[in-house]
């Protein structure tokens, strides 16, 4: 069935879109992997689990509350378990191509006049000394099994790394019941303090995760990081450190806590994988787009975390300015009406503003490489080492991220390099440049060959006659 918009991604952003839109009479369909609506930051638990209070779970519930019922009332379709691996362009309409069932095998494609990319972001991951060890996870992780699976990772708990993540996924594991040893930051607070201003509408969030905090006696661990976990079949502890004005790690700091348990994140990065394939133009790390949150690909809007990075409240506001851009386009206008900034639009510069600023104040230590030995896994899909990354510079000579992936298949795994390539570039000084792929994820072969339009059956020639024996 063709749809004026579809809209990839379920999140915030995707059902901000997709709601306005449809308000505007345009036909929506909503696609998305997972199993029911909601994204990442509104992640419910599986219906089996039977959930008594799912909201104590979230921040902004009654945000979800007001988008799950628009969504009930409305005329958007909705496709989950739908995992997206390439949109197509042809003649300026498009066709989302998905893939299906358990083995996610069933190609099925959304033929669709316009698109919105609402794919959302994924963690930033950098490595050190065991963390591959089993028992440690990313931040991410560690609140999807809690929200997702009414789960918690491991009875003692240290969350470690940067960014305003690790709040609520500290507060979130002690209220259910993990003890949660420590919470290292690697930020300084005096480095936030010089962001007051913009991050003024954050205080009273931040204050509110900082009682929880206390209330559960969390030791905080300011401008502190993790330097190695330790284990042989599973995590037991990790050793933690100080860092000095520069970022580096202060001799003689370092001290052991036990645990099984490590949640660890450095912030989030935007996925970019679909607009890559059609061919958007990037600014930075995240999709550029306009003030109406269309991309250099006409037809092709993008809203949300895949423009950068700034949490459900921006997301929204992005979400809701593409719909009705979205809707204004395609049916034959030339704009949302120029009455004025929106309060959508109000909305998303005081936020960009806000996030700008917490990236600023929350960056990775600028000398996590030095903590990084030459045995450390880089690359898990294909075991490369950080040894064998920083030979292929010093020794083989290679100039940047790519030339670094073919000598040492760093970033050719199951992730393609989504885990490993800001961790490669970073080991090797190199830029860190967005790799164009055709697909989005791994698709079979049974499915690309059925691609592949029929050819029309060529009618077969007459063969020539043959001369008869002694005709001239």
């Amino acid at each position: 069935m063709r749809t004026d918009l579809a809209v990839i991604g379920a999140g915030p952003a995707g059902l901000a879109a997709a709601l306005t839109a449809a308000a505007h009479g345009v036909r929506v369909t909503v696609v998305d992997a997972a199993d029911q609506p909601g994204g990442q930051f509104f992640r419910q638990p599986a219906a089996e689990l039977d959930a008594r209070r799912p909201r104590a779970l979230h921040h902004r519930w009654r945000t979800w509350e007001r988008l799950r019922d628009a969504l009930a009332a409305s005329d958007v379709r909705v496709l989950t378990d739908h995992h997206v691996w390439f949109v197509e362009e042809r003649s300026g309409a498009f066709t989302v191509h998905a893939l299906l069932g358990p083995g996610q095998d069933e190609p099925v494609a959304v033929p669709a006049d316009a698109v919105l990319l609402a794919t959302g972001g994924y963690e930033h991951v950098l490595p050190f000394p065991g963390w591959t060890l089993p028992g440690v996870l990313t931040a991410g992780g560690a609140q999807a099994m809690l929200k997702g699976g009414l789960v918690v990772p491991g009875r003692a708990v240290v969350v470690a790394g940067t960014g305003p993540l690790l709040l609520p996924v500290a507060t979130g594991l002690a209220a259910a019941g993990a003890r949660v040893a420590a919470l290292v930051e690697s930020a300084d607070p005096r480095q936030v303090a010089r962001h007051a201003r913009a991050l003024a509408g954050k205080l009273p969030e931040g204050a509110g995760y900082a009682a929880r905090l206390l209330r559960h006696r969390v030791r905080l661990l300011t401008r502190h990081t993790v330097v190695r976990a330790h284990g042989d079949d599973r995590l037991t502890g990790v050793t933690v450190a100080a860092l000095d004005a520069d970022g580096r790690v202060r001799r003689g700091t370092g001290r052991y806590i036990p645990c099984d348990t490590l949640a660890v994140g450095h912030g989030m990065l935007p996925h970019t994988d679909l607009a890559d394939g059609l061919g958007c133009r990037l600014d930075g790390p995240a999709v550029a787009v306009d003030a109406e949150q269309r991309t250099s690909v006409p037809g092709v809007w993008a809203a949300g975390e895949s423009t950068g990075v700034g949490g459900a409240a921006l997301a929204l506001a992005e979400g809701h300015i593409a719909g009705r851009s979205v809707a204004s386009r395609l049916r034959g206008g030339t704009g949302p009406e120029p009455a004025g900034r929106t309060p959508a639009e109000r909305t998303r510069e005081t936020l960009r503003t806000s996030a700008e600023a917490l990236a600023a104040a929350f960056a990775p230590p600028v000398h996590w490489t030095d903590q990084v030995t030459d045995d450390t896994l880089v690359c898990r899909c294909e075991e490369v080492t950080a040894g064998a990354v920083r030979e292929a510079v010093d020794g083989l000579g290679a100039g940047d991220v790519r030339t670094v992936k073919l000598l040492t298949r760093a970033g050719m795994g199951w992730c393609q390099g989504r885990m490993c390539a800001t961790a490669v570039a970073g080991l090797t000084g190199c830029e860190a440049t967005p790799s164009r792929r055709p697909f989005a994820r791994p698709v079979p072969l049974g499915v690309l060959a059925r691609q592949q339009p029929e050819q029309p059956e060529q009618p077969q020639q007459p063969e020539p006659e043959q001369p008869e024996r002694g005709s001239s």
